[in-house]
């Protein structure tokens, strides 16, 4: 049965009972569990509260405890269990106990900037956040929770096993409902909570285990214009109520109203209510009002929401006061106890008609709104509440070229026409369009009127002044008598007697033409009244003053009335004359009436911002008569446009009659208008409109400007044939097409009323003309026909980069075009012209493809041929000696070839192009695919091929022969030499020795790819196309070496000094000083002493001496030695030096060998930096460490053939005793052994003559030495060193960022040297230290490989003797590479020497965290470092330990011999080797063992302990041979009981042996 099924955690177990007792690890226990008994474990962490030392003590076996489960091991099955007695306490012991909005008790263990830490008494821990430590904010947290302290919480929540609690005394105190669930949320709920966000329209409030709720502003309980940051804080504990909740939306609407106030259905406030309010506070954006209704109720008039037009909404919002009553207020919207309001006169007019529901709205039908909301898409409108429209952008103007949020505006009263109504999905689709929303009616400019006297009566002073007469002083139409105050050019300014806040205003319209003086009094009629500004518009016409007079007099009768003027009329058209243009109407007379006064609007809802249609004074227009004056109109006459009800009305009538007054092939007279740049504009008829394109003018398209036959004005004859498409841009819908083509104008007329088909008959290859319409930057696009377009590419026009540099200027607007037809598109009645005609038999593909599919043959090159000169565009730069990418066609490029470039060989052939240039090119070849791509070869040299001359290309390996001078590029530089192009075609390659007649160190650096070289062909082989050059030839300075390749000059027994070419298995081969002569060292010649690894003791470039040993002149050989012994007799000595010289140290400097930093340090595995600031005197940045400190294991613990014990320091000089055995190993380990102090050596002398004799002195030639050796560590840091004895720490930080910029990504190592020098360099001058080498090594990490960054960065600081910051470091290294012996091994090596006592508990977590194969290993290192920086007997229990489960393995014997041989204690030493050498074993792994003990014995010189392991070990041989004899004749009888017989005599005797 599973665990969990038959145990329960956080279960308690009364009668458990102890099974085993582990010393110092645990208890195994037996809990009573139901059917069976289940085992348990308790650590030895969680047996007490107290520490226990002693298990064994306390607790024994057969006893019975008290347990509770802490969970299980499922792998081992076990369960985990906890006899603490504070586990028992309390009612949380694990997180399945933990429920939101429980009390608890817990201790405060650690306060941090996140919040407090708090542990149950079970052990659990929480975190109370911060703003849950206190109701109010506190600065200071740790003074008021301090560490230790006991303090009671409620549970917030528990996610993901991460308990939040709090401590604000509110909630803690609270006996409300706790709301922990979205289910919970009950409609009149009444809980605490706090508020987590606050926004404009409310607040979110935060309840427990996360549910969130939302309090609208409604809700807030604020008084009007509060602001809700001012009475609420985040993090503040409320009591609110629920109002609503959707459980399955997760919503839940709350209120901070507890106790609403309870209104009857009959007082309640409906949507499209009409009611007054009196004005309480006037805030930048809203009016707030107490509403005259039954109840407390408050209202909000937005500042849009004051008036129709914007101006006066602006203008009335000033005005308002506290106190001031509003009147005809509609209800938009109810938030709670506040209603939303409006002042709009639209609005309010037509209350009755606004919609609260979808279902009340009908399609085709108009309705005021206002716009709610602009996106970039279109307009949302709205009506009553929340139900919106919206208008895409295409239906919400007329003009599609206008930005909505330049038409509209948020707030704006608008008329929409309902186009569509989804009943499922709720949406009503609307169009805002002037032309199919215009207003029928005056009640624009009619709420104007009425809300300018809303204003003015509330700015207006006390009914008993004076002056509150001047309206009725002032109708329109009076005449009133006032003084001329000042005549300026814009009209004449009119002051009054009476009242002298009054002005008027004639403008010089109005003025009629008379001469007025300051001072002069004059009589005008009134024209228009500003009330809200006090001014009043005069005019002296007669006519105005004539009617004034008549109407002061006694009034005539009606019929005399009818008889000198028309009666007014509503609804009646009547013709106006504008009197004045005001901002938002205009001021017309009436002369049909007597020269009545009326006011008509200039704009509409929809077109309040809009371009106005602009009039004059004195233009006569056509309006409706709409209402008379009365107090609904302010007194005003009011009129309606006729251009406004135009556009409401369907005019499809008239554009019918308009249609059928031709037909296509009609022949008519037309007047030539405007004359265009591809067309004539001609009218005729009865208003009609037409046009010619430039291609209906001749029959021929090759005529320039056509147009220059024609004047504005001339009457021409042409044929109708056809109309213009709607769908064209920028046309009229009326516009025809005409045609003064003298074929067409001949031709018979076409019967019906059809287009003329102008047809689409054109072939591949035909050449046609057409008329330049557009420049574009890649097309010149041409006009063939009204309906067929032609296209011609930028780079088909010229050939010459000039021409095609300045093509926008060559093709000119109208300009005639002509080419041949490569490819057609009949869909689209697209063609694509080239200039050059092409061979029908080679573009038969193209002309298929154009006849059956219509496709454009864009990527064709089926024009282009070899041999063609075209123009081209450098597309892109290829790198290195790739070349150029050409671009010849829309989608056609052409690869140029490196040595194709120029003309001549110049050094840098691609330094004279860049992308984006024009190019002249020559087509080379063309080759197709099997996949269908092409590839294009082309050239950009203007002079012709030929086989002769320095600067020719050869095309054919037949043309090259030996002696001939050549010229290529490098393209490829390899160890053994390099390749060159001699061609696009040719490649030559260049042996290593005939690169030049000096030694070429490096081939890659003085042969640089791209180079350009001069060298003579050695050979060609035709068949494999196979060329080889050399260089030799070309080397001037060493041509007197040449002369010196004479054999003669040398005599065998000469001593010599040369310079290694190169190192082979065999030998090396060496440049003699002074001569051009090569010669060989064999391998047998190099050494008296035999070398096994040629290559690691010599290479490349080394100086050395040499002795002659034999000429062979006629195979021009010469065998060279450099043995010792053929020195002894002379003065000479063998010399291998890598520099002699400061010039070859420059050449050197990036040399791997010499700029290698990073070495070993004690540990084998750590990787320790050597390259360390000094920073005390600046004396030295690199501190070059020991190499030759190699620990005596590096724990190859499975391969016994290097023994540990040689490389100890006690046992060295004493393998040479036993000279007879095992010479081949030892030959071995000794040779690798010298050449690694050999590699060694060198290193240090090449490091030490780079730090003492070489090094740059300045900045210039810090700089050279960094270009020379860009990714040299060695300079670099030595360039940082530099700059830190000027004292210039930034210049070296700097320096470090340069390099680390530079350096090659592939150099690893180097980049990794500059890190570590870097952090040095913080680690001193940082400020603080600390955070500059965190920040910087956070910064190498992205980098660098971590493990190793990790161990410099731990060597750093313990060389600083940072030891907090190395403990830190290590325990976060444990924790990421946990999986890593070396860091753990790293980890016991500082315990020991500062922490001791922890080792025990790191070497457990080792264990565990290590995979199982990496224990021996780790074991080991541990117990080797006990023997040397600890206590030797933790190391030996350590040994004994591995011996007893691994008894057999001899590497851990030798390891553990090892190190008791270092102490020296001569007793536990054989006692050591009397137990190895008893055991068991191989012969080959016992004669090794043997051999360890005689070896120590010798060392020792004590003759009978000698003896004694020799006779021992005869005595095993002995036994050994016996027993391998018996049972080998046992086996050849078959005898199966006489075989297992002597096995077990054998073991016997080895048992006994051992005893």
């Amino acid at each position: 049965m599973k665990l969990k099924k038959l145990l329960k955690t956080g279960g308690v177990y009364e009668h458990s009972k102890i099974i085993r007792v582990d010393r110092s690890l645990g208890l195994l226990l037996e809990i009573p569990s139901h059917p069976v008994h289940t085992p348990a474990y308790v650590s030895i962490s969680d047996v007490a509260d107290e520490e226990v030392h002693k298990l064994e003590k306390k607790f024994k076996e057969g006893s019975e405890v008290r347990a509770r489960i802490l969970g299980f091991r499922l792998l081992e099955g076990l369960a985990m269990g906890v006899l603490k007695a504070s586990a028992f306490e309390g009612s949380v012991f694990t997180h399945a106990n933990v429920k939101p909005g429980m009390i608890v008790k817990a201790k405060v263990i650690a306060v941090k900037g996140l919040g407090a830490i708090v542990q149950f008494p079970s052990g659990m821990k929480a975190l109370c956040p911060v703003r849950h430590m206190s109701e109010f904010d506190i600065e200071k947290p740790r003074k008021k929770f301090k560490v230790g302290a006991e303090l009671v919480f409620r549970v917030l929540g528990c996610k993901s096993k991460r308990v939040t609690v709090t401590h604000k005394k509110t909630l803690v105190k609270s006996k409300l409902s706790i709301l922990s669930s979205y289910a919970d949320a009950t409609e009149g709920l009444i809980t605490h909570g706090w508020i987590a966000t606050i926004e404009n329209h409310g607040c979110f409030v935060r309840f427990y285990n996360g549910v969130q709720g939302f309090a609208p502003r409604s809700e807030l309980g604020l008084e009007p214009g509060c602001d809700t940051s001012s009475r609420y804080h985040v993090g503040q504990v409320v009591k609110c109520r629920v109002t609503s909740s959707v459980p399955a939306s997760h919503r839940i609407n709350l209120s901070f109203i507890i106790s609403p106030v309870k209104v009857s259905e009959d007082d309640m406030v409906k949507l499209g209510s009409v009611l007054s309010g009196v004005v309480e506070l006037v805030t930048p954006n809203a009016v707030h009002l107490h509403v005259n209704v039954k109840g407390n109720v408050k209202g909000t008039i937005f500042s849009e929401h004051l008036a129709d037009h914007q101006g006066l909404a602006a203008q009335l919002k000033s005005a308002l006061k506290p106190g001031h009553e509003l009147c005809q207020l509609l209800v938009l919207d109810i938030e709670g106890n506040n209603l939303i309001l409006s002042a709009k006169y639209s609005l309010v007019h037509a209350a009755q008609q606004l919609p609260a529901d979808a279902k009340q709205i009908h399609p085709n039908s108009v309705i005021h709104g206002y716009v709610c909301n602009l996106i970039e898409t279109g307009c949302f409108v709205r009506f009553l509440g929340r139900l919106t429209g919206f208008s895409p952008r295409k239906r919400a103007l007329d003009d599609r070229n206008t930005d909505l949020s330049e038409a509209f505006y948020v707030g704006q009263s608008v008329r929409s026409n309902v186009l569509d109504v989804n009943s499922e999905t709720g949406r009503i689709t609307l169009s805002l369009k002037a032309s199919s929303c215009l207003s029928m009616d005056c009640s624009f400019l009619q709420s104007y009127f009425l809300t300018e006297e809303k204003i003015a009566k509330i700015q207006g002073p006390d009914s008993g002044s004076l002056e509150s007469d001047w309206v009725e002083t002032f109708r329109i139409g009076c005449a009133v008598e006032g003084r001329v105050h000042e005549a300026k050019d814009v009209g004449v300014v009119i002051s009054f007697e009476k009242y002298a806040d009054i002005f008027g205003f004639i403008t010089q319209y109005q003025v009629g033409g008379k001469s007025l003086e300051n001072g002069a009094t004059i009589r005008a009629v009134v024209l228009d009244v500003a009330k809200t500004e006090h001014m009043v518009d005069l005019s002296l016409k007669p006519e105005f003053l004539k009617r004034s007079d008549k109407d002061s007099r006694t009034p005539v009768s009606k019929k005399k009335r009818k008889r000198e003027a028309k009666e007014l009329k509503v609804h009646e058209s009547v013709t106006a004359r504008v009197e004045m243009v005001k901002e938002d109407y205009l001021v017309v007379s009436l002369p049909e009436c007597d020269y009545a006064i009326g006011y008509t609007a200039a704009t509409d809802y929809n077109t309040q911002r809009l371009h106005k249609k602009q009039f004059a004074h004195g233009e006569t227009v056509i309006a409706t008569i709409m209402a008379l004056p009365s107090d609904k109109t302010a007194g005003r006459l009011l009129l309606l446009l006729e251009s406004f009800s135009r556009k409401a009305e369907t005019s499809s009538s008239k554009k019918a009659k308009k249609r059928s007054g031709y037909d296509v092939g009609s022949l008519v007279q037309a007047e030539l208008t405007e004359i265009k740049a591809l067309e004539l504009r001609l009218n005729f008829g009865s208003g009609f409109l037409g046009r010619v394109h430039i291609t209906e003018t001749n029959d021929q398209h090759d005529v320039e400007n056509p147009f220059s036959i024609y004047k504005v004005g001339q009457t021409l004859t042409a044929r109708v044939i056809g109309k213009c498409s709607l769908s064209e841009k920028n046309k009229k819908a009326c516009l025809w097409e005409l045609s003064l083509k003298p074929s067409i104008l001949s031709g018979s007329p076409v019967e019906g009323n059809k287009q003329m088909d102008v047809g689409f008959n054109y072939s591949v290859g035909q050449l046609i003309n057409g008329y330049v319409y557009k420049v574009e930057n890649e097309w010149v696009w041409a006009a063939i026909s009204r309906q067929v377009k032609a296209q011609l590419f930028v780079l088909d026009s010229s050939c010459e980069p000039g021409e095609l540099l300045n093509y926008q200027k060559r093709f000119l607007l109208g300009s005639t075009i002509s080419g041949y037809v490569l490819s057609m598109n009949r869909e689209k009645k697209c063609l694509r012209l080239v200039p050059r005609p092409f061979s029908a038999f080679a573009n038969g593909a193209v002309a298929e493809r154009g006849k059956s599919s219509n496709a454009s043959d864009e990527k064709g090159v089926s024009h282009i041929h070899k041999g063609d000169v075209l123009g081209g565009r450098v597309w892109k730069v290829l790198p290195s000696v790739g070349g150029i990418l050409v671009q010849i066609g829309p989608h056609i490029y052409g690869k140029v070839h490196y040595t194709e470039l120029t003309d001549c060989w110049v050094s840098d052939p691609l330094s004279g192009y860049h992308e984006g240039q024009f190019v002249k090119c020559k087509v080379l070849e063309i080759n197709h695919s099997e996949k269908g791509t092409v590839h294009v070869d082309l050239s950009l040299r203007t002079t012709s091929e030929g086989t002769g001359g320095g600067d020719s290309r050869f095309e054919n390996v037949e043309d090259l022969q030996p002696n001939m001078e050549v010229k290529g590029y490098v393209k490829n530089v390899t160890p053994k030499g390099c390749f060159i192009m001699l061609s696009r075609n040719i490649d030559a390659k260049i042996l290593l020795g005939n690169l030049s007649y000096g030694y070429v160190q490096d081939p890659a650096k003085e042969f640089p790819i791209g180079k350009l070289v001069t060298g003579k062909i050695l050979s060609v082989e035709p068949l494999s196309k196979r060329v080889e050059v050399t260089l030799k030839v070309a080397d001037k300075d060493n041509a007197g070496q040449s002369e010196s390749g004479d054999l003669s000059s040398l005599h065998i027994g000469d001593v010599v000094k040369g310079r290694i070419k190169c190192v082979e298995s065999f030998g090396l081969f060496i440049v003699i000083d002074d001569t051009n002569l090569t010669g060989l060292c064999h391998v047998s010649e190099i050494s008296d002493n035999l070398i096994k690894n040629i290559d690691e003791k010599f290479r490349a470039g080394q100086r050395v001496t040499l002795k002659i040993l034999k000429l062979d002149v006629e195979r021009h050989r010469i065998s060279l030695g450099m043995k010792a012994s053929y020195f002894e007799d002379e003065d000479h000595e063998v010399s291998i030096s890598s520099h002699d010289s400061s010039e070859e140290m420059e050449a050197d400097l990036d040399d791997d060998s010499v700029a290698k930093l990073q070495l070993e340090d004690d540990m084998p595995q750590s990787s320790n930096s050597d390259s360390e600031l000094v920073l005390e005197d600046g004396s030295a940045i690199v501190h070059v460490e020991s190499r030759a400190s190699v620990p005596p294991l590096e724990v190859v613990l499975d391969d016994m053939e290097e023994d540990d014990v040689a490389d100890q320091p006690d046992n060295r000089g004493n393998d040479s005793d036993d000279g007879g055995e095992n010479l081949d190993e030892k030959s071995k380990r000794l040779a690798k052994r010298k050449a690694k102090e050999g590699k060694e050596r060198e290193i240090r002398a090449a490091e030490q003559r780079l730090l003492e004799k070489d090094v740059p002195r300045t900045t210039d030639e810090f700089e050279k030495a960094v270009r020379t050796s860009p990714n040299s560590s060695f300079v670099w840091i030595k360039y940082m060193q530099f700059m830190l004895s000027l004292a210039d720490v930034e210049g070296a930080r700097s320096v470090a960022e340069r390099a680390l910029k530079t350096i090659n990504i592939t150099f690893e190592s180097e980049k990794l040297n500059i890190w570590v020098a870097y952090l040095n360099l913080e680690n001193q001058y940082g400020s603080p230290p600390e955070e500059a080498v965190t920040k910087l090594f956070q910064r190498a990490l992205q980098y660098c490989d971590p493990l190793k960054l990790d161990f410099e960065l731990l060597g750093l600081y313990e060389r600083t003797e940072q030891h907090k910051l190395a403990h830190e470091l290590l325990q976060k290294m444990c924790k990421k590479f946990k999986n890593s012996s070396e860091v753990w091994q790293r980890r016991i090596q500082w315990l020991l020497k500062q922490k001791p006592e922890e080792i025990d508990n790191v070497m457990r977590r080792a264990l565990l965290c290590l995979p199982q194969y990496e224990h021996i290993k780790f074991l080991s290192q541990v117990a080797i470092l006990e023997f040397k920086s600890g206590v030797p007997d933790r190391g030996r229990s350590i040994f004994e330990k591995m011996l007893r489960e691994y008894p057999k393995r001899i590497d851990l014997w030798s390891v553990y011999l090892d190190q008791e041989i270092r102490l020296g204690d001569a007793d536990l030493i054989r006692a050591l080797f009397e137990r190895g050498t008893s055991l068991t074993l191989p012969a080959k792994r016992m004669k090794s063992l043997f051999k360890k003990y005689l070896s120590y014995e010798k060392s020792r010189g004590d003759g009978e302990q000698i003896e004694h392991v020799k006779q021992k070990a005869k005595e095993y041989v002995e036994a050994a041979s016996l027993f391998k004899k018996y049972l080998s004749y046992e086996k050849s009888r078959g005898d199966g009981e006489q075989i297992e017989h002597v096995k077990q005599k054998a073991k016997e005797y080895v048992e006994a042996a051992v005893a």
